[in-house]
């Protein structure tokens, strides 16, 4: 054997850095089957694409759950605050919106006004404004669930688009999927070793298609596995160990809060959510209901200047004229607030705080099913890649 590694030492070197090669190509290969291609080819299609809604499921109901308090992100709103960001865009809104609606509805009486009089319709309903945002925050606050399903928002924007979860979660992954990479380099060379010496010995031609798809599956098995295991810090000849994903808990909490508050719980996305969801009528009602307040108090004041015209004005039929007027301009009104909304609601550190006190298990699920749903399949692979390039080890052997 001496004889045998001392003639052929090049080869024999060759062999566990072709283990090596093995191992990080297997697991390249592993890394792209998550997430390429996005659509079925050939008969496969990415783990993450072709599961995304069970992905996006379980990450929704982790998110509604556990994660965010959509009261509590409302009541950290400063009405006087948001005031004071909209308060020209409200102003100019409520202009335009209170001239279309008594023009629409009563426009002999609206000609009939003079300019300076018209002018103080308009100035005494813009004077409720801040009274009807404050109304309508509490309003929300307090009939939240019924104006938007949280937990079918969220799932609807993770899975608005074929890329958007797949960057979630492989921004997400990114540290352990490099350490996946480098993992089957060195997992590789051990058993290219020992399979060094068992060839050594033997001769045996299938020992290199053997050790090759053992260092496939092996270290796929491994790699993966230590992503995740052990959830707790173990100690193995001194040295603590834990599973990757476990062990950066503060790093993805941060990385996931940042991705899900920056593309999914936006302050557009949720104001579109709200006044054009499936439950938008309800907001529409609820609008309804605190201009109707607003006008009923307003009108007491310029009644007997209305009155003047010598007609009559059927106030309640502007209730909801101009709640339906004032749904499609709210994102524009509100738009010079989305930074102040932003920084007040703090999604972002809701969702890190949080997820910091998760239990392990619930915390892992934010990542888990991307893996373990076709993890046979992968390791499998792996192996089968292994064994090819071990068979053509054979061949370099005999050339």
């Amino acid at each position: 054997m001496i004889a045998e590694l001392s003639q052929n030492w090049l080869l024999y070197a060759a062999i566990p850095v072709i283990g090596a090669l093995i191992g990080y190509v297997t697991k390249r290969v592993a890394i792209e089957m998550m997430f390429r291609p996005a659509h079925r080819t050939f008969g496969w299609q990415g783990v993450v694409p072709k599961h995304r809604g069970r992905i996006a499921g379980i990450a929704a109901e982790l998110l509604t759950t556990r994660l965010i308090d959509p009261r509590e992100v409302l009541d950290r709103i400063d009405v006087d605050r948001i005031n004071a960001e909209i308060e020209q865009p409200l102003l100019n809104a409520v202009d335009a919106i209170a001239r279309d609606v008594i023009t629409e509805h009563h426009p002999t009486m609206w000609e009939a006004l003079p300019p300076l009089a018209q002018d103080m319709v308009i100035k005494q309903v813009q004077a409720a404004t801040p009274r009807v945002v404050a109304q309508t925050l509490t309003e929300l606050r307090e009939n939240i669930d019924a104006v938007v399903d949280v937990k079918q928002f969220a799932l609807a924007q993770l899975t608005k688009d074929d890329d958007r979860l797949v960057r979630i979660v492989r921004e997400l992954a990114r540290p352990e999927l490099t350490f996946i990479a480098r993992s089957g380099i060195w997992f590789g060379f051990v058993i290219g070793i020992a399979q060094a010496v068992v060839w050594a010995l033997t001769k045996e031609p299938l020992v290199m298609p053997i050790f090759g798809a053992a260092i496939g599956l092996l270290t796929d098995w491994l790699a993966i596995t230590l992503v995740f295991r052990p959830r707790e810090p173990v100690s193995i000849l001194g040295w603590p160990v834990r599973g990757s994903f476990h062990r950066r808990r503060a790093d993805v909490a941060h990385r996931y809060a940042r991705l899900i508050a920056d593309e999914v719980l936006t302050v557009p996305n949720m104001l579109t959510a709200v006044l054009s969801g499936p439950r938008a009528d309800r907001m529409l009602s609820l609008i309804e209901d605190v201009v109707a307040d607003a006008v009923n108090e307003q009108t007491r004041a310029f009644r007997p200047l209305l009155a003047a015209t010598g007609r009559n004005v059927a106030v309640g039929q502007l209730h909801r004229a101009a709640a339906l007027k004032a749904m499609p301009m709210i994102p524009d009104t509100a738009r010079s607030a989305n930074g102040y909304l932003t920084s007040a609601m703090d999604v972002a550190g809701m969702i890190e705080r949080r997820m910091l006190a998760l239990p392990a298990d619930e915390y892992e699920s934010l990542l888990r099913p991307a893996f373990k749903q076709e993890e046979p399949k992968l390791i499998v692979v792996g192996g089968i890649i292994g064994a090819i390039i071990g068979e053509l080890q054979l061949l370099l052997l005999f050339l």
